[in-house]
């Protein structure tokens, strides 16, 4: 019989044999919000199960496509919940961000406008990039009198958008300028999350809302450093020096956890303490399959000590 490739592929198995998973990894990804806490709330066997994977030796490294804190901002995150947390061992779209600047050696003297919050800027300052925008252009306004022209500066090289409460048209209009009339301007995105959990009750329109406004100005499509795409994950294999196939990325979404971690070649293991339900992950619709699910993180402990 011919192979039709729209046949629905079985759906993912549930995690049973744990020690062989954490065997075969060396490094486990975590992604934050909906995995490690949700909103500020530290999800139930979390400290015990770092502890535990950190006594066997393993390197855990958290991945976040939030944008909006810096990885020295995450570590007070981490440190607020009791976790403690390297900055070293924090991977944030803000730091990506940064991070591809550097790898493709942006020039020093060109500047990037941010479209954004203080992780962006924090990050770009660290890596000693000139920059300007972000929250303090959220105050701005344009007043549309007959012939009024927006000037803009022709040095900046690149935009970097990423999730922004200050979000406004100044910053459009002044992004799209800078986009589509500096030559060679790059368009960079954080990540294009649809949604975010700015409260846990309900879910708020993501980074990609702010992605998508530039888009449909500039008829561009962004660099995306955040997950799904492959960057921070080819990063960090040379940062660390680790084969792909020893790496496990832990996740609860699909569409940028699961699919960044089968894009970068590793494992993949879905856990269900965040926006993924069972029945979305068995949707005849959903074509992302990890490799395991589990309910949360801490069934990765052994059961005598998960019962105490």
């Amino acid at each position: 019989m011919a192979s039709n490739s729209s046949v629905i592929r079985a759906s993912a198995p549930k995690l049973e044999n744990v020690d062989e998973l954490i065997d075969s990894v060396e490094t486990f990804l975590f992604d934050c919000d909906g995995v490690i806490w949700k909103g500020d709330k530290l999800i139930d066997g979390v400290p015990e199960t770092l502890d535990m994977l950190r006594s066997k030796g393993k390197r855990l490294v958290f991945v976040t496509n939030n944008s909006t804190k810096s990885r020295k901002q995450y570590g007070k995150k981490f440190e607020t919940l009791g976790l403690s947390v390297g900055e070293e061992e924090i991977f944030a779209s803000s730091f990506a961000a940064a991070a591809y600047l550097k790898s493709i050696n942006f020039p020093k003297d060109k500047k990037v406008y941010v479209i954004g919050e203080d992780g962006i800027l924090k990050e770009l300052e660290l890596a000693g990039f000139q920059y300007f925008g972000g929250p303090a252009d959220g105050e701005k306004k344009i007043e549309l009198k007959p012939g009024f022209l927006m000037e803009h500066d022709e040095n900046v090289g690149a935009v970097v958008v990423g999730f922004d409460r200050y979000f406004n048209y100044y910053k459009v209009q002044y992004g799209t300028l800078c986009i589509r009339e500096n030559p060679g301007c790059l368009f960079i995105a954080t990540n294009r999350d649809a949604v975010t959990h700015l409260t846990d009750a309900q879910e708020w329109a993501g980074g990609g809302s702010m992605v998508g406004a530039l888009c449909g100005s500039t008829q561009r499509e962004p660099l995306v450093v955040g997950k799904p795409s492959t960057f921070m994950m080819d990063y960090l294999a040379n940062e660390f020096g680790i084969s792909k196939s020893q790496i496990c990325m832990v996740g609860d979404r699909l569409d940028t956890d699961i699919l960044f971690g089968q894009n970068g070649g590793c494992k993949t293991l879905l856990v269900l303490s965040g926006v993924t339900t069972l029945d979305m992950l068995q949707s005849p619709k959903n074509s992302i399959q990890p490799d395991f699910y589990t309910n949360q993180i801490s069934d990765l402990l052994p059961i005598k000590a998960a019962a105490v």
